[in-house]
């Protein structure tokens, strides 16, 4: 302990205030000459007569009081400190040295319980003054997930962007108010029962999903996708398409010119937290792509309904870049997207005719990029009088571009 200064515990409690404390912890609140911790926690000791400290979002100014602090300091925090809380926090910027833990029952925990379910396989997530879209990217592709909320991402905030993600038919949500105290509520349903519901600013929401998000067999058969006829990635064209894109979890793909979307679905299992960027003018191929994208539960494509090159702008920058449809801007489209591009990122781009592939060719190597080429021709075995024979389909070019700065 440096400098003199005085031990710090971390104290977790629930809603059911010190009757939730064992022993040591209660020993160390009453010992306590300063005691810190949000108002609700605080009123739980309206006789204590040590300094109080409330914390809100001020963690810098606690964490500068309690560097020089020497009396014995108790900070409350709600369940177990490590879990989304201030623990660690602490710990970091005090010193273990300082620093003792000690943790009660978290929410999430109590959560489960009541759900009778185990949740140490579950994707724990606090959407505490974080960017919604980035914790629900995550939360969409786990089997099951709980999200912390704040007064911004709200339960209704979260089933709406289920709902508009095409999740009602593939995920059922939990809300628990209060968890483990005399007003705990538990509210169960579809994300469409909730987008209008309100809830206690106390709570919690367990997503669990009733279909998985992936991953599935790559080279899906085209009848498994709702699409126009004969206006879809045919199945082996797809699944060397999506081998040359060398995708990671975690990546952000733009799927331009998406159509039904049949890339997109299959890219967005292997990108599982990252996210799909589906672009698309066509109002009936919007309607193919947004039944694709709820038929199989796949919550981390975006649709993006506007003309690119324009509606690349605003998009995440993009770890790969897929072209399957141009509407004659292919330059435009190229050109915006290389501009983009994350280093070591690959676009792909699937051409019918010889001109766009000169075109394509053209751009990469007046920037300096590497390409590859490939030219895939598929024959199918039909019946033929009780014979078999190969029906060929349309070759298609892969080109592959590579080597942005």
């Amino acid at each position: 302990m440096t400098g003199g200064a005085g031990p710090i515990a971390v104290v977790g409690i629930t809603d059911h205030g010190p009757d939730s404390l064992l022993p040591p912890a209660l020993a160390l609140v009453e010992g306590a000459e300063l005691l810190c911790g949000g108002e609700r926690h605080l009123a739980f000791f309206p006789a204590h007569t040590a300094e109080r400290f409330v914390v809100t979002s001020n963690l810098d100014a606690l964490a500068n009081r309690l560097r020089v602090e020497r009396r014995p300091t108790v900070v409350l925090a709600s369940g177990d400190p490590c879990c989304y809380g201030i623990g660690p926090y602490l710990a970091e910027r005090l010193g273990l040295d300082r620093v003792q833990i000690l943790p009660n029952v978290s929410a999430v925990q109590v959560a489960f319980a009541r759900l009778g379910e185990s949740w140490h396989d579950a994707t724990i997530l606090s959407a505490h003054g974080r960017p919604l879209e980035s914790i629900l990217r995550v939360a969409r592709t786990a089997r099951k997930a709980v999200i912390l909320t704040d007064t911004r991402n709200t339960p209704s905030e979260i089933a709406r962007a289920l709902l508009d993600a095409g999740d009602d038919d593939h995920a059922r949500i939990d809300v628990f108010e209060h968890v483990g105290g005399s007003r705990e509520r538990h509210v169960a349903g579809r994300p469409s029962e909730f987008v209008d519901q309100s809830f206690a600013p106390l709570n919690l929401v367990v997503i669990r999903r009733t279909a998985p998000a992936g991953p599935w067999s790559l080279g899906l058969p085209e009848d498994a996708f709702a699409h126009r006829q004969g206006m879809i990635t045919k199945a082996e064209i797809r699944a060397v398409t999506l081998a040359k894109m060398r995708l990671h979890e975690g990546f952000v793909l733009w799927d331009i010119g998406a159509g039904c979307g049949s890339v997109s679905i299959e890219a967005s299992a292997l990108v599982q937290h990252g996210c799909v960027y589906a672009v698309e003018r066509d109002p009936e191929q919007l309607t193919y792509l947004e039944e694709n994208r709820r038929r199989f539960g796949a919550g981390n494509v975006c649709i993006v309904a506007e003309e690119a090159p324009s509606a690349l702008a605003d998009l995440p920058l993009p770890d790969a870049v897929f072209v399957g449809g141009s509407g004659g801007q292919l330059g435009p489209i190229v050109c915006a997207s290389m501009d983009r591009l994350c280093p070591d990122g690959r676009l792909v781009a699937n051409l019918a005719t010889l001109e766009h592939v000169t075109e394509l060719l053209g751009l990469a190597r007046a920037a300096g990029w590497s390409t590859e080429i490939v030219q895939v021709g598929v024959a199918r075995g039909t019946d033929a009088a009780g014979l078999t024979r190969l029906a060929s389909l349309n070759p298609v070019f892969i080109v592959s571009l590579s080597g942005g700065a």
